[in-house]
């Protein structure tokens, strides 16, 4: 934090207790707590605010915080304001010009809100608004924070009413099966919901109008059921487009068959700023098994299923679903560490300086789409990203020729000249060595001369990119010398030139031994390595 004349005054950050019925988060925790004072900020918790998600107002002082007795006090005397849910009327009346609020306020749903906060002339930060195409705004993204809580919750919400193990198992009372569970929908939510189902032990079916999420869902454990009809389903933003009619029939037809299948259905799919769709109809819900299961993550936008009752557990036709609209405020103490560190990651970039106050950058692509008012004038929407273009191709530069000579790998062709000249060379040696060598030593000549063609072949021949995956292969390839070995620990004939025919038995017994270490150990290590690209 600066000191002097001309420092600036360090802004207060506060964190309100959350009014809106059954909301048990808190905008902030203790540790995010501790780095917005290292910030340069000051920060005050409304009393009680994080009682709910099991953060006392203790926790908050030991942090570095101080506690504001009431919402008014605490409202009034804060430049900054962090916030889970949109404020009410009532909040509204409590800002002042100049203030800062930061939380999920849904501008395209909530209108008069937007006139109401622009009349108060503060600038607001909409946290749901965030360019989530911006890689360097991941770190800041409550949304995918709060999605990823909530398809967990769900699983745990549907395990909680389902009646039965989600794992197969075998009791001395029989054999159970394991639970079978179909998610409507891959997004944030989805991809959690289905690895929470499958470490469980359920079977887990997904599917996706966004054809490129099917890898994300089998190496979660899940399988993905394609629906037979061709049509790219990605919208902007990380989010799926209204698909056409064509589509949404042959997806009605497959979500049918699924519903008569599975246990339970669990269903995320939401379009930004329009009612949920409806993808489990009253017909589909009567074709379940009695005692399965519906979670409808969609239920605060009207729901994915035609039966859906937001905020209750409902049971028809012998089948539960679940509407809750809290289903991340049920996880409350760990939706408000992930949320609060989005915050403070926020923070962050508004406060590049560390000195304790904010700076609004509308030139920052980031801050700017996050900014719904500035200084009490309403700028939102966001004009679009502007996209770098793609810079122009490279043209293609001339391959180097390769230098022939030492090292690994194939080379040119080499010139018949050259060719014919090595080979008459080669006979005349060889004619040089059969015409006045030894008969004993042609034997020996001729097993040397096949060795080092082998070694040429399998070893010395292969291009380097390759050895690292066949080294082991060519290692063991190379002991191939255990044959001479082999042949020396024969029953020997009487030594010649002096040397002791035990000797070179235990000489060729070292080698076998030693040339067995490295063939075996070679295949091994080779199946070792391929076992690291099996599944």
């Amino acid at each position: 934090m600066q000191t002097g004349e001309n420092a600036p005054t360090p802004q207060r950050i506060g964190v309100p207790r959350e009014i809106f019925s059954g909301e048990k988060r808190v905008a902030t925790v203790p540790d995010a707590v501790t780095k917005l004072v290292k910030l340069g900020f000051a920060v005050v918790v409304e009393q009680g605010a994080g009682e709910l998600a099991d953060l006392s107002d203790g926790a908050y002082i030991e942090a570095g915080a101080t506690i504001a007795p009431s919402a008014a006090a605490l409202w009034s005397g804060s430049d900054i304001v962090f916030k889970v849910r949109a404020p009410t009327p009532d909040e509204v009346a409590l800002m002042h010009e100049g203030q800062t609020l930061i939380g999920f306020l849904w501008p395209a749903q909530n209108p008069d809100l937007m006139q109401q906060l622009a009349a108060k002339k503060v600038t607001a930060l909409s946290i749901d608004a965030l360019p989530r195409t911006l890689s360097r705004a991941q770190k800041m993204d409550a949304l995918t924070s709060m999605a990823g809580v909530s398809g967990y919750r769900a699983v745990v919400e549907a395990a909680n009413a389902f009646g039965r193990f989600f794992n197969g198992q075998i009791t001395a009372a029989g054999k159970v099966p394991p639970a079978k569970v179909f998610i409507a929908g891959a997004g944030v939510a989805g991809l959690a919901a289905i690895g929470a189902a499958a470490s469980l032990g359920a079977i887990v079916r997904a599917n996706d109008t966004r054809a490129e999420v099917a890898d994300q869902v089998v190496s979660l454990g899940g399988e993905f059921v394609k629906v037979d009809y061709e049509e790219e389903g990605s919208g902007g933003g990380g989010y799926a487009k209204v698909m056409s009619e064509g589509f949404q029939a042959a997806q009605r037809e497959m979500y049918a068959q699924q519903a008569r299948e599975v246990d339970i259905i669990i269903t995320t799919a939401l379009i930004p700023g329009k009612p949920a769709p409806k993808l489990i109809t009253a017909e589909m819900v009567m074709s379940m098994k009695p005692g399965s299961v519906i979670v409808d993550m969609a239920a605060e936008q009207g729901g994915n299923c035609e039966l859906t009752e937001p905020g209750k557990a409902v049971v028809k036709h012998g089948v539960t679903i679940v509407g809750y609209t809290d289903l991340a405020s049920r996880m409350a103490r760990q939706s408000s560490t992930l949320y609060g560190t989005n915050l403070f990651r926020l923070t962050e970039e508004l406060c590049k300086t560390k000195d304790g106050v904010i700076n609004v950058n509308m030139q920052d692509d980031a801050i700017r789409g996050l900014t719904v008012i500035k200084d009490g004038e309403i700028t939102w929407p966001a004009p679009p990203l502007v996209v770098a273009p793609k810079p122009a191709p490279k043209p293609t530069a001339a391959v180097a020729e390769k230098k022939s000579g030492h090292g690994h790998g194939s080379s040119g062709p080499m010139p018949v000249k050259t060719l014919a000249l090595v080979f008459g060379l080669g006979a005349l040696a060889f004619w040089a060595i059969g015409a006045y060598a030894p008969a004993a030593f042609l034997g020996h000549f001729t097993v040397f001369v096949l060795a080092c063609f082998i070694g040429n072949m399998v070893v010395w021949n292969v291009t380097p990119a390759l050895h690292t995956p066949l080294m082991s292969v060519t290692n063991a390839i190379s002991s191939i010398i255990v044959i001479g070995a082999l042949v020396q620990i024969l029953p020997p004939e009487a030594g010649t030139n002096g040397r002791s025919d035990q000797l070179i038995q235990w000489l060729a017994f070292a080698g076998i031994v030693l040339t067995a270490i490295n063939m075996f150990g070679g295949f091994a290590v080779t199946h070792r390595m391929l076992a690291m690209f099996r599944k």
